[in-house]
């Protein structure tokens, strides 16, 4: 899996998403925490309409009510945010909901999510002081004890990805790996070489 998280002070999100869908992103979380709900709604629906009828899903960081009422796939729920149960009753079928966690312990609080994005497993430019690195043995022990796939998400470099897709997690999160939208397809055309070199029995 790949995830696409936008920040519109570093990178233009319209731009971004378009690219994706031509790419097959898997997903696109925006991630525009400090918008007002009015201004987030009107770019979670032109996200919408650039990826209708795409194998991209677009989801909504934190925002359910708006993912819902802007026809978005699917809603991520940061460690803070409403209870992962709480917000699958609030979703219809095929919703997706997925959860922000940094510890064992917060995947075990987690049951009911679609997918959990991991991290920070190495330090990135979006959080450069984090106190609570993963690193690649986090990563695998949380994998381990998921039932559902685990996205890593922190540091992550195309130089890091062979390590990562060896702990076992399902795919990526990142926002400066996807910084350019012209060589966002030859980028996640190495992310899926590297996942599926693992996959694939030598």
């Amino acid at each position: 899996m790949i995830c696409v998280v936008t920040d519109r002070r570093r990178l233009d999100v319209i731009g971004q998403v378009a690219a994706a869908a031509a790419a097959g992103i898997d997903l696109v979380q925006v991630r525009e925490r400090d918008l007002e709900a009015a201004a987030l709604a009107a770019l979670v629906t032109h996200a919408v309409m650039l990826t209708r009828d795409t194998g991209t899903r677009i989801i909504v960081n934190d925002r359910i009510d708006v993912a819902l009422a802007c026809g978005a796939d699917g809603v991520h729920l940061p460690v803070d945010s409403i209870p992962t149960p709480a917000a699958r009753r609030l979703a219809p079928p095929g919703f997706l909901v997925g959860r922000s966690v940094h510890s064992i312990e917060e995947a075990d609080a987690a049951g009911g999510a679609d997918y959990l994005i991991a991290g920070t497993v190495f330090r990135s430019a979006s959080k450069p002081h984090a106190e609570r690195l993963l690193g690649v043995d986090g990563l695998r022990a949380i994998v381990a004890a998921s039932r559902v796939p685990v996205i890593a998400i922190g540091g992550v470099t195309v130089d890091r990805l062979g390590e990562i897709a060896a702990t076992g997690a399902a795919g990526v999160a990142a926002i400066s790996l996807f910084g350019d939208a012209a060589a966002l397809a030859a980028t996640a055309d190495s992310i899926r070489r590297w996942f599926d070199r693992v996959k694939t029995p030598s």
